[in-house]
């Protein structure tokens, strides 16, 4: 069955259900009020013949029935009912439709009335079952001596109810056919909505919908006019670090980073940089506005922080490549000199040469034995340092204890990547506010339950009403190359980056000038919940603070 024919078949059937309990409760609500119209009648009858002065005065005479009939029968074919009987005391009729009943006993229990209360009732008499309502009839001095009986057949009754229903039947049934033509009309709403699609051509396309969003790898959230969230898949939320619940029917400027609605909103078909919490995404939209006015978009997000570290890993490896070949070159003259000496003989100056070159190459970095406990820190700073050395600069250690053992457990590890990111991003930005000649120097100490890093530069430093600014998403003093890839030039990503991953880890970062004229940042985070057989002794810490690095720091 085609859903056209479902649909209308199910509307059909809810119109004529609907249509037939109407049609009951009202034809209930008529014969209701059919009986009160006839019971009214009849009450106000009996009423009326029980205090008629003539019928209380032929209780009186030797033949009351011959008062009473006449009376009874004109009042009965005045008023529309089937019969008015009268009796008396001993429930002896004094009036009757059927004169020959006239001095019989009634058919019925006349008890209720003769107690001088009404009766109202259906019960079946001399002329079949009738409706009818009996009433007291009171002498001058209030004693009961009869009554008066009025009904009306139960037939009659029928015919009455079913004569008014005609009136009832042509609405109910016009309404029933509207419905059905309504019904068929808004079948034909719903396909053209639904673009004619049959239930199994719906259901096999929501579920290769889900199956397509739920395995993507590139986040997708989809939001309408008022820019509602109204799709998000698992991807989206693994990207952003989100529950479904906080997104999906909130509005987008709530709940998703000021960076990521902008992309939103502007619209970006070719993709911009973006960083969402610690996140480094790749973020494309169609825009919310189309000729004006207000539209559905979708974001695209990708996830391009792995892409990122391997651009780093690339340019560390190609600096690396770069020292050891400058390395092999230094050696190599160094053996050139030292082989010509020995051929010459002069072997004292060929001793004397090698004191004077030392032990160490191009792969160091000068105070490094002081962040030897945390060895991937080492490994970033010889990369960093090798890049410096190709640019003209430096990159030096200020001379301090070196960091406590504890920093290698594992309770520390969260610390350890924070430090990475953190002096990383630092130093990259040292490295590009810098030039040739600057010099770069790091400082490590330990402050009771806090290790402090500080990074300064000689440059031309910052200026005191952009110390705020620099920590915003976007912000960069340098210009970006015009042959740069549109999805990496953007620019402004690692001090951003940095003040995320310092109040994530609940620390503090600041800005300053150095004593040598350019940059200083300084970053505190906290040791958190490491062992306290593994934290330093204040005194230790105190000592560790009057180095040269926290004072530097400081400075």
């Amino acid at each position: 069955m085609s859903l056209r024919l479902q649909l209308l078949l199910l509307q059909a059937l809810i119109v004529c259900s609907v249509v037939l309990v109407t049609g009951v409760v009202a034809a209930g609500l008529f014969e209701r009020q059919v009986r009160d119209a006839y019971l009214d009648r009849m009450i106000g009858v009996a009423q009326s013949v029980a205090t008629l002065p003539a019928i209380r005065d032929a209780y009186d005479d030797q033949d009351p029935a011959a008062v009473i009939q006449p009376i009874a029968e004109v009042i009965r074919e005045a008023s529309n009912v089937t019969y008015v009987v009268v009796t008396d005391a001993d429930g002896i009729r004094y009036s009757h439709p059927d004169t020959d009943r006239i001095g019989e006993p009634v058919s019925t229990d006349p008890s209720v009335p003769l107690s001088g209360k009404m009766f109202v009732g259906t019960e079946t008499g001399t002329l079949g079952e009738s409706w009818r309502a009996k009433v007291p009839v009171h002498s001058a001095d209030g004693e009961v001596i009869g009554t008066v009986s009025v009904g009306i057949l139960e037939s009659a009754l029928r015919e009455d109810f079913v004569g008014g229903l005609g009136a009832l039947v042509f609405p109910l049934a016009a309404s029933a056919v509207v419905g059905i033509f309504g019904a068929a009309g808004v079948t034909a709403i719903i396909r053209r909505r639904i673009y004619r699609l049959e239930p199994k051509e719906i259901a096999s396309l929501v579920g290769s919908r889900e199956t397509m969003l739920h395995g993507m790898s590139e986040g997708m959230i989809s939001v309408d006019e008022a820019g509602v969230i109204v799709l998000v898949n698992d991807a989206a939320l693994e990207l952003l670090g989100l529950e479904e619940d906080s997104l999906t029917g909130r509005v987008a400027a709530e709940v998703l980073d000021p960076s990521l609605v902008g992309v939103l909103q502007r619209g970006e078909p070719g993709g911009q940089l973006v960083l969402a919490g610690e996140r480094i995404l790749v973020a494309r939209s169609t825009g919310t506005e189309l000729h004006g006015r207000a539209v559905g978009a979708t974001l695209l997000v990708r996830d391009h922080t792995e892409l990122h570290q391997l651009l780093g890993e690339m340019d560390g490896a190609q600096s690396l490549t770069n020292g050891l070949r400058a390395q092999a070159h230094e050696f190599a003259n160094k053996l050139h000199v030292i082989s010509g000496l020995l051929e010459l003989g002069l072997i004292d100056d060929a001793r004397a040469f090698v004191e004077r070159t030392g032990t160490g190459g191009a792969l160091r970095v000068p105070g490094e034995e002081v962040i030897l406990e945390i060895p991937e820190l080492a490994a970033l700073l010889l990369v960093k340092a090798s890049h410096a050395r190709e640019l003209g600069m430096s990159v030096s250690i200020l001379p301090t204890d070196p960091l406590p053992a504890w920093l290698r457990s594992d309770a520390a590890s969260t610390l350890r990547g924070d430090l990475v990111t953190v002096v990383g991003n630092l130093i990259d930005n040292a490295l590009e506010a810098c030039s040739a000649g600057n010099h770069i120097e790091l400082g490590f100490g330990i402050d009771g339950a806090r290790i402090r890093v500080t990074v300064q530069d000689d440059g031309d430093g910052i200026p005191p009403d952009q110390y705020e600014r620099v920590f915003e998403e976007g912000v960069s003093s340098k210009a970006i190359a015009a042959d740069a890839s549109p999805t990496l030039r953007r620019r402004g990503i690692g001090l951003a980056l940095v003040r995320r991953t310092v109040l994530r880890a609940r620390g503090t970062v600041t800005v300053g000038r150095s004593e040598r004229g350019g940059a200083l940042f300084t970053v505190e985070l906290p040791v958190g919940d490491l062992p306290e057989r593994g934290r330093p002794s204040r005194e230790s810490a105190a000592g560790a603070g009057a180095a040269g690095a926290i004072s530097a720091g400081a400075s």
